[in-house]
């Protein structure tokens, strides 16, 4: 009879077990604390959308959308695409579900995404990232209170070593005028410019700024900065949430090469960054984007926000505390086990977090016991039942009494 040959998991995909778990778990519960603290409804969207929500909100000409998207036909002939970020389907739950009469709304979600790109560290095709976006607020103050958020949520992490990178993209009249100005400088050095900048030149002339090809730096580094095109208010702007980041004690650094490329990104854009994970170094991003939900066929609507990838945030945490239980039943003989199945439900019931060593010698419970972290083991006999008392060992010093069962739960607390 021929092998059955197991199943692999599919390139760029990953299993999540133990510290690996731990540390995950870590930043999800820790978002999740720091967003309730800043008044962050959690919101659930769909993993998969319509796929002209992804291709008119990030872009056509976008890498995203041209190369890295999951996208199918379902049954019904509909083209679908797994959600390769969370701000294009938040934008569309808030056209489709009437959320305008909540605004401004602030929405805090989380989950898988989705990119087909080249796996290395940190980077996944199924990965997962936070996410936190102010819907309907055009105010400054709506940016700093995301940053200092987010600052925080790095700070209670134990991230240290992270540095604020913030730079203005305007309003749409700076971008017009200083889009026209790096079109004509890049035209004067089209003959430097790799194949797939001479195609942004076209389409997407601001994304040559971030172009990671080492022929279009000469280039890049030369073209004009933005400060020269900013009007009168979007100055302003930039100097408000830098005086709040700065009221808020949260350090920055200006980074004019910092762009985003689609014409809906106004304003604030930033990212927070590190050198501990190579060149894929940031850990946060985000910007304001007052032009998107209009793009979606709403009416004219601001919104800021980021995300942040869990796998990279847990890459940078301590190494994870190990994971303590109050309690574990060692039961010797079946009239024990019977017992302890019942002790072990009540005990549960009041809250604490007890397990049972099914099976093996007796030291070999206990070393099972004390394997799993627990603060104490709770020998159970045909003795101990007779005398309607547990013998209650402390794993931290090895000292062991008789309590009565009724009194395990307030002992063990």
């Amino acid at each position: 009879m021929a092998r059955i040959q197991t199943p692999h998991r599919v390139r760029g995909t990953q299993d999540i077990f133990g510290d690996d778990q731990r540390r995950f778990a870590q930043v999800l519960g820790t978002f999740d604390r720091v967003r309730t603290l800043y008044g962050f409804q959690r919101v659930d969207i769909p993993i998969f959308e319509a796929t002209e929500v992804f291709s008119r909100s990030i872009g056509e000409t976008t890498d995203v959308v041209s190369k890295e998207m999951y996208t199918f036909p379902d049954r019904g002939g509909d083209l679908l695409t797994l959600r390769p970020e969370f701000t294009a389907g938040l934008a569309r739950a808030f056209l489709t579900e009437g959320w305008q009469q909540y605004a401004p709304l602030k929405l805090a979600t989380s989950g898988p995404v989705f990119r087909y790109e080249r796996p290395q560290k940190g980077r996944y095709r199924q990965f997962h990232q936070i996410d936190a976006e102010v819907i309907g607020a055009a105010e400054p103050m709506a940016d700093v209170e995301l940053l200092v958020m987010a600052d925080q949520l790095l700070r209670e992490l134990g991230i240290e070593g992270v540095t604020l990178q913030l730079n203005t993209l305007g309003d749409a009249e700076t971008r017009d005028a200083w889009r026209a100005a790096l079109v004509a400088h890049f035209e004067g050095h089209r003959a430097e410019l790799s194949e797939d900048s001479l195609t942004r030149l076209e389409k997407n002339p601001l994304r040559i700024l971030d172009s990671k090809d080492p022929r279009d730096r000469p280039a890049a580094d030369s073209a004009p900065d933005i400060d020269a095109y900013l009007t009168e208010a979007a100055r302003g702007f930039f100097d408000a949430v830098t005086a709040g980041l700065d009221a808020a004690g949260v350090a920055w650094t200006r980074n004019p090469r910092l762009v985003r490329g689609l014409d809906y990104y106004r304003h604030t854009a930033f990212e927070f960054v590190t050198d501990r994970l190579g060149a894929q170094g940031t850990v946060l991003a985000g910007g304001r984007y007052d032009g998107l939900i209009g793009s979606l066929g709403g009416p004219e609507t601001p919104g800021v926000g980021w995300a942040a990838g869990v796998e990279r945030l847990a890459m940078l945490l301590a190494e994870p505390a190990r994971p303590v239980i109050d309690a574990v039943i060692v039961p010797m003989g079946a009239a024990a086990e019977t017992r302890a199945l019942g002790l072990l439900a009540e005990l549960r019931r009041t809250g604490l977090a007890v397990d049972m060593a099914y099976k093996g010698k007796m030291k070999q419970r206990m070393a099972k016991a004390d394997a799993q972290g627990a603060r104490a083991a709770i020998i159970i006999g045909d003795d101990e039942i007779a005398a309607g008392a547990a013998a209650v060992k402390s794993l931290a010093d090895g000292t062991q009494r008789a309590v009565a069962f009724d009194a395990l739960a307030e002992t063990l607390r």
